[in-house]
């Protein structure tokens, strides 16, 4: 459902076709109004134009520099979740941790194997 929302920046009309709320876009065009003007405030002889492209250019950088920080939030998520995974949590079932302690004593094995093999060259006079 779209709605139509009449909005006034700048001292110009508005009507803007939207899936949002009219109470959110009023909203947004009043937060762009009020930073329009701080832009132009500081800096009488700024056009609304050039303000516009200003908050514009301000607006795209806070966006970005956002999408960066959420970026690493979520690879720092899926490292949190992948190290998880590695753990070996209560809900793992006695023959899994079995399989699992298996697997790691091969090598173990091996190991004294290949130490037993030496011991007994070595009591060979």
């Amino acid at each position: 459902m779209t709605n139509k929302v009449k909005v006034v920046i700048c001292g110009k009309d508005f009507m803007l076709q939207t899936a949002e709320s009219a109470n959110y876009v009023i909203g947004l065009a009043r937060t762009l109004e009020n930073r329009i003007s701080e832009v132009s405030g500081s800096n009488s002889s700024t056009s609304p134009f050039a303000a516009a492209i200003m908050v514009a250019l301000s607006t795209l950088d806070d966006l970005n520099k956002a999408t960066q920080r959420l970026d690493a939030l979520r690879e720092q998520a899926k490292e949190y979740v992948d190290e998880a995974e590695k753990i070996d949590s209560p809900m793992t079932t006695p023959s899994q941790k079995i399989s699992n302690y298996w697997q790691e004593s091969k090598p173990l094995k091996r190991n004294c194997k290949i130490i037993g093999r030496r011991r007994t060259h070595e009591a060979i006079p």
